[in-house]
């Protein structure tokens, strides 16, 4: 019996526009109403996934940055795993080393020296998944980042690195040109205590090496007293496999690539056919 469901958010439980569709949303609400745990499992920070969670009616627990940081439903924080400042510094210099843009994730959100290319940055990602789609209206969604203040400007991340009231999550780094971001990871590998993930062809996210989804979905169900056996995990890429290595059912999104789908117990609908929500009303049904 399923005791704990939890999802991925992009390419997962968010739509192409990144939203929650209404399936989503009351297949949800119909297993938080059974008694099952639902929890968001994201790379995001605790700022971004709240904000459209809530924009969708939603209050779940979060395991937010890749499980540098867990989070009540109530927003109380339950753990954090971060990196130390002087290892954020030196994966900071290997990146700048290979002309690598990155972002800074903290306990107080993200952070980025230019926000125009945390905006086109995105806008890339979701046309390049959705080329049917008009990039300016995606530029404008990508906007809100800014807009509601849920990724802030600094002019020099070592202000970050050198406050003592910032605990530093997850570097994320973000190239286009495949052969910049093979090398930055070729070595960012040198360095010990970290663990290298992606999310996107074009993305490295690099956290400490016990903050990773798996680990946090196991502390999270042993607090609330569930057995691993009883979970679901569900997403699309490579930071969801400590997932699915340790849950008891893993389903991969149609739109997840064929190694992540090689991995998993089950293969459902894509994001944008609300396959989370099949997902789970595939579990309550046939309980």
């Amino acid at each position: 019996m399923i005791k704990c469901i939890a999802s991925d958010m992009d390419g997962t439980l968010l739509n192409s526009v990144q939203q929650i569709s209404e399936e989503n949303k009351q297949a949800i609400l119909k297993a938080q109403a059974e008694g099952i745990e639902f929890v968001v499992a994201t790379g995001r920070s605790y700022q971004e996934a709240s904000y459209v969670l809530s924009q969708a009616g939603l209050t779940c627990p979060v395991i937010c940055v890749n499980g540098a940081e867990v989070r009540s439903k109530e927003g109380e924080v339950l753990s954090s795993t971060p990196i130390s400042k002087p290892l954020a510094r030196a994966v900071a210099a290997k990146l700048s080393e290979h002309d690598v843009y990155y972002e800074v994730y903290t306990d107080k959100g993200a952070y980025t020296l230019d926000p125009e290319k945390a905006v086109s940055i995105l806008v890339d990602i979701v046309v390049s998944a959705n080329p049917e789609m008009d990039p300016e209206e995606i530029r404008h969604a990508a906007g809100a980042r800014i807009r509601d203040g849920l990724i802030h400007q600094t002019d020099d991340y070592e202000l970050l690195f050198a406050d003592e009231n910032y605990q530093i999550y997850k570097v994320l780094a973000f190239c286009f040109d495949h052969s910049k971001l093979k090398a930055a990871g070729e070595d960012l590998h040198d360095l010990s205590d970290l663990d290298i993930t992606s999310s996107g062809h074009e993305n490295l996210e690099i956290t400490n090496k016990q903050a990773q989804k798996g680990l946090a979905l196991e502390a999270f169900a042993k607090a609330k007293g569930i057995d691993m056996a009883e979970t679901m995990a569900i997403g699309d890429n490579l930071n969801d496999v400590s997932m699915f290595e340790r849950a008891g059912r893993s389903v991969a999104m149609g739109n997840a690539s064929y190694e992540i789908k090689a991995l998993c117990d089950v293969i459902t609908d894509t994001n944008d056919e609300h396959g989370v929500a099949q997902a789970i009303l595939e579990v309550l049904l046939g309980e």
